[in-house]
């Protein structure tokens, strides 16, 4: 069972009930940014679900180099300084690179590590060094067992305030699949397990210059993690997914959020129950 670890006023692990990372997958602008946040808080502080506000100041694995990555670090930590304070809910995103970590830790409550980039020692070890909490998202292309290795990085700098995230695996090309097994053998490390629900639905290049997507079943697939009994459930959530200029065809619509939010609390409870 994992322990339980602080994040701000929010604890997750253990035996507590789950907790929800949601945001859009980008920062398109700071008037949707705020307008999602307080949205999704107003609906979360409804459902009694803790919620940690996400989104990626910089997109920097686009499938294409004409995709939009964001309004990058400086104005992309403005907006999350923002809303962090003005909404008053823990925020996280995306570090890419080592120069970048100790900017973005200035403002994060927690530094995530890119499922590409899980691998990746120097970035590891730089976020470790902050003391931030570091959600590792566990690569498509790694074995659970094998997400040790990257812990074993960040736990080298002191830092043991890990989540780990389950996002799916490669399976043939242009699809993903997600193993449920993977959330027990990665929560055999003691630390907190995340279930992404919505990249886990992913197509990754699936429509050449873009990745593709199935959100249909977005609500299938949080309830399953759930159910497996994950600590944690990252969303991407946006107004309207079909205008969304980053991963549109797996976000989650705002409007179905709450109802989502419901079911997945009474799956919780027993899930909970039977640790």
């Amino acid at each position: 069972m994992a322990k339980s670890l602080n994040i701000g006023k929010i604890k997750i692990g253990g035996k507590l009930p789950f907790v929800l990372i949601a945001g859009p997958c980008v920062i398109e602008n700071k008037e949707l940014a705020l307008k999602t946040a307080m949205a999704v808080k107003r609906i979360a502080a409804k459902v009694k679900v803790p919620f940690i506000f996400k989104a990626s100041y910089d997109k920097a694995n686009r499938t294409s180099v004409s995709s939009f990555r964001g309004p990058g670090i400086q104005r992309g930590l403005e907006i999350l300084a923002e809303i962090k304070k003005t909404v008053k809910v823990p925020v996280l995103s995306d570090v890419h690179s080592v120069e970048e970590v100790d900017r973005a830790a200035e403002v994060l409550d927690i530094l995530q590590i890119p499922a590409f980039l899980c691998r990746q020692t120097d970035l590891l070890i730089a976020a470790g060094k902050t003391g931030r909490v570091v959600n590792i998202k566990k690569g498509q292309f790694l074995a659970p067992a094998d997400i040790k290795q990257a812990i074993k990085k960040i736990e080298h700098t002191g830092n043991k305030k890990i989540l780990l995230t389950e996002r799916g695996t490669s399976f043939g090309y242009n699809n993903l699949i997600t193993d449920f097994r993977s959330l027990a053998i990665m929560g055999k490390t003691g630390y907190p397990v995340v279930f992404d629900a919505t990249h886990s639905v992913q197509q990754p290049g699936g429509l050449g210059d873009v990745s593709g997507g199935n959100s249909e079943y977005v609500p299938l697939l949080a309830r399953c993690g759930v159910a497996a009994g994950c600590d944690a459930v990252f969303m991407e959530v946006h107004p309207d997914p079909k205008k969304a200029l980053s991963d549109g065809p797996n976000m989650l619509a705002l409007n179905k959020l709450e109802k989502l939010l419901v079911d997945l609390k009474a799956i919780d409870k027993i899930a909970k129950r039977s640790r």
